[in-house]
């Protein structure tokens, strides 16, 4: 037998279950005597920096900072001011209103769908004239930098798949989140971080709130690398980052230098992608050891930083700790930063609760607004706020004059948008006196998605990779680019 043929033909039993676990059939044979796996490899050539053909046109913005709201926080209370709805309070939601759309089991079993009207008072802001809650006075003062997007549209239901799904673009995991397909194609400009780095805060809301999974920032089918990697608050901001008891730098440099050698003789030897990023990761954690350790210090920030992102961002671990980090991260040009703040997922005492959240995250998301924009980064910083969908007009629950708590509503949500490539000081889309249905210029999730890719200069059509067989993209087989909403 050739050699080379009888050495592809030596994989391991973890290799040939992880081929087939798939499937057996052409991905296995694929495995086993190209070389290449059961992925396609074309980005592991070009390292950290991306793709070689990407950006695709001129960028706008370098890098994006998602501030995911999880739980959905409801567009009724804090961004579409529907005054009508203090004549409806109480009355029940018109089917023509309606149109026999699907509602959640929690809700569906009601004798009635109670309209509740908020109780919190909406005023206009800034030169633009856009409207939002008493509960959100710091982002009033940044309302004329950021362009609201009162249409999003997506298709699940529950927390899980909509997550997921404004994630990855698909309901099911499985699939590159966001930031992993943004980091698989431009790669980072920085070698001493991550180019995809999270950041997770639990709000203070007094309910139950949704659970985060770590797939949501993971890489799917795309090689590991691309992984979003965690930032904890306490003890290692990394796992396993910090040199074991015994063990000082050029101890572990030594190690590193001999595992890195074996993992290259394999390699060569099997052409399994992953062993390529396994040597890439164990050189990162190696130049992480210092980079961290000064990311993480924000004991030489001057004292008018910490006033304007609030009390709370002396306290590592809280929301407005992790925006002032997402925006050193960012002077640091990792990539992809996302924030994760649970807790908005209100079904009962949303009054009480709302206000809750709103505290935690109003002062720092516009103190990160005004900050990059004093440093002369937000021209080049794509910044979004938002969750997975909406929340419902009608009530669950008991509802009176002062209490009611809100279901989901996946047909129309308000986010916003900052920055690199987006429009300032503009409100778009339009929903009906119910905030139920959209009445011109939808956005749905997959469009919000293009968008996205299109600020950071990449065609959503042509940032693909091939998987048993077929050619994957983020926003799947559909999304357009919200042309209004760019600058």
């Amino acid at each position: 037998m050739n050699p080379t043929l009888e050495r592809k033909l030596l994989v391991t039993r973890r290799q040939f279950f992880g081929c087939t676990a798939t499937g057996i059939g052409p991905a296995a044979l694929s495995c086993l005597l190209s070389g290449q796996g059961y992925a396609a490899t074309q980005g592991s050539a070009a390292g950290a920096g991306g793709l070689p053909d990407l950006p695709h046109f001129a960028p706008k913005a370098k890098r994006v900072i998602y501030m995911f709201q999880s739980g959905a926080p409801s567009q009724i209370d804090l961004f579409d001011h529907k005054p009508m709805l203090r004549e409806f309070h109480g009355q029940d939601l018109p089917d023509t209103v309606r149109k026999g759309q699907r509602i959640t089991g929690m809700t569906s079993g009601q004798d009635r769908l109670p309209v509740a009207a908020s109780v919190f008072e909406f005023r206009k802001h800034g030169q633009s004239g856009t409207e939002l809650s008493e509960l959100l006075p710091h982002t009033a003062k940044v309302v004329d930098d950021i362009a609201l997007v009162k249409t999003v549209q997506t298709d699940a239901i529950n927390h899980d798949p909509a997550i997921t799904f404004i994630q990855s673009g698909f309901q099911q995991p499985g699939r590159p989140s966001m930031g992993s397909w943004v980091s698989y194609g431009l790669g980072s400009e920085n070698h001493d971080l991550p180019g995809f780095v999270v950041l997770i805060s639990q709000g203070s809301n007094l309910n139950q709130s949704q659970p985060l999974f770590s797939r949501l920032w993971g890489s799917g089918f795309l090689p590991s690398r691309y992984q979003g990697v965690k930032f904890r608050s306490s003890d290692d901001p990394v796992l396993y980052l910090s040199n074991p008891k015994g063990i000082d730098s050029s101890t572990r440099r030594s190690m590193l230098d001999a595992v890195a050698e074996i993992n290259r003789l394999r390699s060569r030897e099997f052409g399994d992608p992953e062993i390529e990023t396994r040597i890439a990761q164990y050189e990162m954690a190696y130049r992480m050891q210092t980079s961290v350790p000064d990311l993480m210090d924000l004991s030489k920030e001057p004292e008018h930083v910490f006033e304007r992102y609030g009390p709370d961002s002396r306290r590592p671990g809280t929301y407005a700790a992790n925006c002032l980090l997402a925006r050193r991260l960012a002077e640091r040009d990792v990539r992809f930063v996302q924030l994760f703040h649970r807790g908005w997922d209100q079904h009962g005492d949303l009054p009480r609760d709302i206000r809750l959240q709103a505290k935690d995250t109003d002062q720092a998301s516009a103190a990160l607004i005004e900050d990059l924009k004093d440093r002369g980064m937000l021209d080049e910083t794509l910044v979004i706020w938002g969750g997975e969908f909406g929340r419902t007009v009608y009530c669950q629950g008991k509802l009176s004059e002062t209490n009611y708590g809100r279901d989901h509503h996946p047909r129309c949500f308000t986010m916003w948008m900052a920055g690199g490539g987006i429009k300032p000081g503009i409100t778009y889309g339009q929903t009906d006196d119910y905030c139920y249905n959209v009445l011109e210029n939808p956005v749905h999730v997959y469009d919000l998605q293009a968008t996205v890719l299109h600020c950071l200069g990449i065609d959503h059509k042509h940032l693909t990779y091939k998987y048993q067989g077929r050619h994957f993209r983020l926003t799947d087989v559909h999304g357009n680019v919200v042309e209004p909403l760019l600058s």
